[in-house]
């Protein structure tokens, strides 16, 4: 979450009286992620998110976002649901960028996982894959390999070497590794895509929230969980986790158990997941608009998860107890 887009008072007044929850009290920016516009909204009746798509979200893909949104959380999943304006509508057009009012959910974000709270990402991982099974929408996934190396190409060897002088060297190999290895014939489902410990909320043990779904896609179910173990199992300094690896993996496999093959990819598909988060964190390293309310995210975090992986393959995926 960020803030490009500056919005009045008044903007957001008028705006907020468009949808059937009260009057507008107050709204906060909030700082945290990348892609988006996003306030925290309070009305006479309750407290949502409003959120401003930016540059990385085409409008043509909100009937699926938020069709997602609406979907999970009908099924009992913990997901908020998109607040519809007093015509229906899932979101409306502010200034040429489209807006969209989303439940608020209760809970904390965390920074370093119990056991736990592990397992419990991952039994929720895994509940959004199995209710999402009926889900009529597709999207492709515009964060594949293709937008990594576009992504990295317009940075530039010099632009990766500004940011650390081994990045450029590293990218290329890995790269070239991944395009040669990348799996094909493992199950697809929808996917979340991007779920970092700040989307997620918790209230103790239990997973109260999983949020900004503007990644999800229709790709390799396994590759998500590959994301989440990439996002998850890492503590500070970078210094890996096997006991959150172990839980998150047998949290998820109690509600789905991997095929050999899934398991078998995990290494490759992590080191997929660290080379997307190096490629658009790189990127926006190098391209973050000056005064924007937002957090930079240092692309060397995930460099250093990469060579984990590298390094480790399966170790990094430890069995758990079911």
């Amino acid at each position: 979450m960020a803030v490009y887009t500056h919005l009045s008072a008044e903007d957001l007044a008028d705006l907020i009286a468009e949808y059937g929850v009260g009057e507008l009290v107050s709204a906060k920016g909030i700082a945290e992620g990348v892609s988006n516009s996003n306030w925290l909204v309070e009305t006479t009746q309750d407290r949502f998110i409003l959120t401003m798509y930016e540059h990385r979200v085409d409008a043509d893909d909100l009937p699926f976002f938020l069709g997602l949104l609406d979907h999970l959380s009908a099924k009992g999943c913990p997901v908020p649901r998109t607040i519809h304006d007093r015509d229906g509508a899932a979101y409306r057009m502010v200034d040429g960028k489209a807006v969209a009012l989303i439940e608020f959910l209760p809970g904390v974000s965390i920074d370093t996982p119990t056991p736990a709270q592990a397992r419990a990402i991952g039994e929720a991982l895994a509940g959004i894959h199995a209710a999402a099974a009926n889900f009529p929408g597709e999207r492709a996934n515009t964060m594949g390999l293709d937008t990594w190396r576009d992504l990295l190409g317009s940075c530039g060897d010099d632009g990766l070497a500004e940011i650390d002088p081994t990045l450029p060297a590293l990218v290329a190999s890995e790269l070239e590794y991944l395009g040669a290895n990348w799996p094909q014939d493992l199950p697809r489902s929808v996917i979340h895509a991007d779920l970092f410990p700040d989307n997620a909320l918790m209230l103790g043990d239990r997973v109260s929230g999983l949020i900004d779904f503007y990644f999800a896609c229709t790709d390799l179910t396994a590759y998500d969980l590959a994301v989440t173990h990439a996002a998850w199992c890492f503590g500070p300094g970078g210094r890996f986790r096997p006991a959150i690896a172990e839980a998150l993996l047998a949290g998820y496999e109690s509600h789905r158990p991997l095929s050999a093959d899934e398991r078998a990819a995990l290494p490759v598909l992590a080191r997929g997941a660290a080379m997307r988060f190096i490629a658009s964190r790189a990127y926006d390293w190098l391209n973050t608009p000056a005064g924007a309310l937002v957090t930079r995210k240092d692309p060397m975090d995930f460099a250093r998860r990469l060579e984990f992986y590298v390094a480790k393959g399966t170790e990094a995926f430890p069995r758990g107890n079911g």
